[in-house]
């Protein structure tokens, strides 16, 4: 038996008196924890807003992950000028092209988390990456920080000049006329590819996918009818159209698009189809908020000023800043619609 057994009173007493000291202890650590993790907050927060007030401090690195003069490399050289104009810093576009991007994002993602290297290139690459590459050195929605969507640019559907079909219920009906007999050109893994593939199944047509090496080639030979159809972007393909080169049948926008209102919208007849260009910008995983945030605020009030606006829909494109929470969805959301079309059509790059 032991002492407070023995002597209850006397022993009840001690028992609850530690009890309540060591209550009142844990309380005084409690409060003083949290006061603790409230001070480191407070502290965090003071060491982010003397990082950003001060930011940039020298030169900022703009990767392009393409060869110069394509759509993303445009849209850097344009955002570099403006920005070195509000930043007071050397905005310096740097190409650095291969494997679908992916040369140019893995150096971002492994870059020092200060915000002094961003990425400018086509989202879709990314989107694609995780599924046709098993092993990417880096993780698209893990290694880089979601800046902002800076614009869009649609893609066309379009056929060869001669083709017997003027809209796209033509078009489908001779599809289905012909059965294996339509020639559609892609690059491999694409988002053309991609689109072209959920395009068919959901027209319920058969057709054959032919590999480029790229969208230049692609119009080349629609224009010189080797091939049948294709989804191109705007930027490439539009002065095709209005020079009488091939056909438009409809626009892969998410509505109507400003630049052609007319055009039908895919969208409107398959759901949830929209495919085309999303030039983003991003930085190194692992950046401080506070600058994501500067970084996103200055390129949205850029882009909002009408002359910038006017030069985008000379490119073809609208201006779509989203906030870096919603750019990432965006990322996450597409990754994993994609990966889905990837695997279940057993698509790969080799």
């Amino acid at each position: 038996m032991d002492f407070a057994s023995k002597h209850p009173a006397h022993g009840g007493a001690a028992v609850m008196g530690r009890r309540r000291v060591l209550a009142a202890l844990g309380g005084i650590g409690l409060a003083a924890l949290t006061a603790y993790s409230a001070l480191g907050a407070a502290t965090a927060r003071a060491a982010d807003a003397a990082a950003v007030a001060n930011w940039p401090e020298k030169p900022v690195r703009l990767i392009v992950p393409y060869p110069a003069g394509g759509a993303s490399d445009v849209v850097a050289r344009l955002m570099a000028k403006e920005l070195n104009a509000v930043w007071k810093q050397p905005v310096v576009v740097e190409n650095r092209a291969g494997a679908n991007g992916n040369i140019g994002a893995a150096i971002t993602a492994k870059a020092a988390p200060d915000g002094y290297t961003l990425l400018l290139m086509d989202v879709s690459s990314l989107t694609n990456s995780p599924a046709l590459y098993p092993d990417l050195n880096y993780s698209p929605t893990k290694d880089l920080a979601a800046i902002t969507i800076v614009e869009y640019s649609p893609h066309l559907l379009v056929v060869r000049k001669d083709f017997p079909a003027n809209n796209l219920d033509e078009m489908i009906a001779y599809a289905k006329a012909h059965p294996g007999k339509l020639n559609f050109g892609e690059t491999q893994g694409s988002i053309t590819h991609l689109g072209g593939i959920v395009l068919a199944k959901q027209a319920g047509i058969d057709i054959n996918f032919i590999g480029y090496k790229g969208g230049a080639q692609i119009a080349t030979d629609l224009v010189g009818g080797q091939i049948d159809m294709t989804l191109n972007s705007y930027l490439a393909t539009h002065a095709l159209v209005e020079g009488g080169k091939v056909k438009m049948l409809a626009v892969a926008s998410p509505g109507k698009f400003p630049p052609i209102p007319d055009t039908p919208v895919l969208k409107d007849r398959f759901p949830d189809f929209v495919t085309g260009s999303w030039q983003g910008l991003l930085t190194t995983g692992g950046t401080p908020p506070a600058i994501v945030d500067k970084i996103y605020k200055d390129v949205a009030a850029i882009v909002a000023r009408p002359d910038m606006q006017a030069k985008f829909a000379e490119l073809g494109a609208v201006p779509v800043p989203g906030t870096p929470a919603d750019f990432h969805k965006f990322l996450v959301e597409k990754t994993d619609f994609w990966t889905k079309v990837i695997k279940e059509n057993h698509i790969s790059v080799n």
